[in-house]
């Protein structure tokens, strides 16, 4: 395992390899980025037989070096939960000729702009798009492109620096905030080129797929609720989605096979518009933000435990089971704003509640960022239905429920759960 997120992922991905039979190696840059990481979050230091430690951001040492590990610990498989470093992974594993996608497949998926020329000239549907590298191209594609659009970095996770722009004011400051921002949380320089897309309108789903032998089985559809505009922060999932998404799932699966994509779990981005589904974008790992966990409790498969079989080159079994549960959901606590936070006050109501079976919130202390992206939750509620698709429903009722109390003198006041937001200390992406 090279490196991992340190969120709900640092947890599912090695327990699962220890739940289907195997053990790994974890191999990291830097101890101290896992030991500082909340310990809600088991660390995955704290399942690996063996933690080495090489710098993972030199690729061409980094293949000599795990080569001369491969010799003596004889791996049968390379993995990663951390987006950042799945390019890398699939070139580990064709160097060391071991199972794994196409590495430049991978790179395809994981950096947008190349997403978005491949899916272009393979006619997979989605928005107008515009690429460019400093000031004068940025304002000038966006005129092309016409207001309001959707900025973006080609290389950053969980919502960073995604925003709606109206004019080119908010423009340049979008563009400002990314070019303050030239490596990612990881220390690893950042393409500087920009990406802006036209703004695309109607209900966000993500399309869950296992890919194995260049067969795409799609295992099912989450919905997505959105808030904090003018950014794009995720608010909560359900599964499976409550919206009619067929074509969501033929679009997913042409996006995977023009990318190349020939073996993975795959969690796919889609908006329902007016016009049809869009796509917005391709991730060649399992979903993060629990979302796995909201397909396991409905369908009993396990796509942590998915992405290390295909690892080592094994068949997964994708047969449903019938676990009871008919919808599960997610909700995330947004901060109103910044700042050091006192209580996060109700949260005794989640550990009453019958349907709740999974719940956090910060600790008093917790720094909060202003809500601009997927890093910034201050907490979840799980919520399964065994009856139908109400999960979503409830699990939002219980986060309306809590409120924020802050420290900082003059700032003490209880404030609710509003999604108005400014902007985000960088951080390292939620999975």
């Amino acid at each position: 395992m090279v490196e991992s997120w340190v969120g709900a992922m640092s947890s599912l991905l090695p327990r699962a390899i220890n739940e289907i039979g195997h053990r790994f190696t974890f191999l990291t840059r830097d101890l101290h980025h896992y030991l500082r990481s909340a310990p809600a979050h088991p660390h995955p230091l704290l399942a690996a037989d063996n933690v080495l430690t090489a710098e993972t951001n030199d690729v061409p040492a980094l293949l000599a070096h795990v080569a001369r590990l491969h010799d003596v610990l004889r791996f049968d498989g390379v993995i990663s939960s951390c987006d950042y470093y799945l390019p890398t992974v699939a070139r580990i594993a064709a160097h060391l000729g071991l199972p794994g996608p196409d590495p430049r497949a991978v790179e395809r998926a994981c950096r947008k702009d190349l997403t978005r020329t491949t899916l272009r000239d393979a006619g997979v549907p989605g928005p107008r798009f515009a690429l460019a590298e400093d000031w004068p191209a940025t304002a000038g594609a966006a005129a092309a492109l016409g207001y309001p659009l959707v900025v973006k970095p080609v290389d950053l996770c969980a919502g960073m620096h995604v925003r709606k722009v109206r004019d080119e004011e908010e423009l340049r400051e979008a563009f400002a905030a990314l070019e303050a921002f030239p490596v990612n949380a990881r220390d690893q320089p950042r393409v500087r080129t920009v990406l802006l897309e036209e703004l695309l309108t109607g209900p966000e789903v993500s399309v869950e797929t296992v890919t194995a032998g260049g067969e795409t089985r799609v295992v099912g559809v989450t919905d997505k609720s959105v808030a904090g505009e003018p950014w794009f922060v995720e608010s909560g999932h359900m599964f499976p989605a409550d919206l009619p998404t067929d074509g969501a799932e033929a679009v997913a699966v042409a996006a995977l096979n023009a990318l190349g994509l020939d073996n993975g779990v795959a969690h796919t981005e889609i908006k329902l518009t007016p016009d049809g589904p869009r796509l917005v974008e391709v991730n060649p790992r399992p979903a993060g933000n629990q979302i796995t966990e909201l397909v396991r409790r409905v369908t009993g498969i396990d796509l942590p435990a998915v992405h290390a079989q295909l690892a080592v080159g094994e068949r997964p079994d994708l047969r449903p089971a019938d676990t009871g549960v008919r919808s599960a959901a997610i909700s995330f606590l947004l901060p109103p704003r910044s700042g050091a936070v006192a209580r996060v006050r109700g949260a005794e109501a989640l550990a009453d509640a019958p349907d709740v079976v999974d719940w956090a919130v910060r600790p008093p202390g917790h720094r909060a960022g202003d809500p601009t992206s997927n890093n910034s939750y201050l907490g979840h509620v799980v919520v399964t239905d065994p009856a139908g698709p109400g999960a979503r429903a409830r699990a939002e009722r219980l986060i309306a429920g809590l409120s924020v109390d802050y420290a900082e003198p003059g700032a003490g006041n209880r404030v609710g759960t509003g999604t108005d937001t400014t902007t985000e200390a960088p951080a390292e992406g939620a999975a």
